[in-house]
């Protein structure tokens, strides 16, 4: 599920950390522990028509009371922690600020166009921060590549963004009314993110609450940088080891490569026995996957192997890249020298 975000857990996601404990502990804490307290974050529009409890859309906006819903809100927002690191925390909490103000008025808008248009009448709607998580589902569609993973029953493309759709889909089927919710979180998502109608300048946080918010959670809520784990050891079988094996080779052959190429602004000098090169004459590429050892010899005879600096990239896959908020020249740098797997390259510039 989170093959297209990284494994960096939440380092440098403290905003995300904050909604995790949001999403998780506080439904915990009202459904076992304060259940006197739950019809105080009951999401309900007949309340707010009849008796003017304007603060229910605050309050029944913040809380899942349905704790399926907690849980797949929580693994959403765990997926879609790649977009503060790649927004900012300041940038990410305007986004989510903004789609949940737009959403409560789309939630109410919607729910009197159902009653006026088909005599539907929606009284209560699910609660918690489920139109945000809604709306994240706009960049991730738009901004991340979708790579094939394997093919169902030869007809049906699985790709590494299918799990998250998934768990979206049982959200959205949880309960009755989850899709008047998610059809004004959607809305709102493309709204904000297509920054029509100046929303993006109206509705996003000021630089004091972002800066104090940073002087007050970022010391209790930023992580620690994770530390390499062991790349050797961990499978139960000699083909599990030996693909983490080729993964580690893969990883830092792309490294070596992007050090390189950052290193020289020149063009680089004739490679030296044992260099970069010659290991590329070892390795042919950084995807294909052989049952050979790494380390066989390769005979004398064998073509000498392009330089990676001349490695042609494709344009499309740039423009996507880019569009994900990279540079032109880190894209390409990235594609070089990852033989042009954008799968690869998305996520070596993600977590470095």
């Amino acid at each position: 599920m989170f093959t297209t975000t990284g494994s960096r857990g939440l380092y440098k996601a403290p905003l995300s950390k904050c909604l995790l404990l949001v999403t998780t502990a506080l439904p915990v804490l009202l459904v076992l522990g304060l259940p006197q307290y739950q019809k105080l974050f009951v999401y309900s529009l007949q309340a707010v028509r009849q008796h003017k409890q304007v603060w229910r859309l605050i309050c029944g906006r913040l809380i899942c009371l349905d704790v399926k819903d907690a849980f797949c809100s929580a693994l959403l927002v765990y997926n879609f922690r790649v977009f503060e690191r790649r927004f900012g925390s300041r940038k990410f909490a305007s986004f989510l600020f903004g789609v949940w103000v737009l959403s409560g008025l789309l939630d109410f808008l919607l729910a009197e166009v159902l009653h006026f248009l088909f005599e539907l009448r929606v009284d209560v709607l699910p609660a918690g921060l489920l139109g945000p998580v809604f709306a994240l589902f706009v960049p991730f569609f738009c901004s991340v590549p979708g790579v094939q993973v394997t093919q169902l029953l030869g007809c049906i493309s699985i790709t590494n963004k299918s799990l998250v759709y998934l768990v979206g889909l049982q959200l959205l089927t949880s309960s009755t009314y989850m899709w008047v919710v998610a059809l004004s979180g959607l809305a709102s998502g493309v709204v904000y993110y297509g920054e029509a109608l100046g929303v993006q300048r109206l509705l996003r946080v000021p630089g004091w609450a972002a800066r104090g918010g940073a002087l007050l959670l970022e010391p209790v809520l930023e992580g620690a940088e994770p530390r390499a784990e062991a790349p050797l050891g961990m499978g139960a079988t000699l083909d599990i080891q030996r693909q983490q094996r080729m993964d580690m080779l893969d990883q830092q052959l792309l490294l070596s490569q992007l050090a390189q190429f950052r290193r020289n602004a020149a063009p680089p000098e004739p490679p030296q026995a044992g260099g970069l090169l010659g290991w590329n004459r070892i390795f042919p590429g950084l995807r294909p996957r052989t049952p050979n050892p790494p380390h066989m010899q390769v005979p004398p005879q064998q073509p000498h192997q392009p330089r990676p600096a001349d490695t042609p990239v494709v344009e499309e896959q740039v423009a996507r890249l880019m569009e994900m908020g990279f540079s032109r020249i880190d894209a390409q740098e990235a594609l070089r020298a990852s033989n042009n797997d954008i799968n690869m390259a998305t996520n070596f510039l993600l977590q470095h």
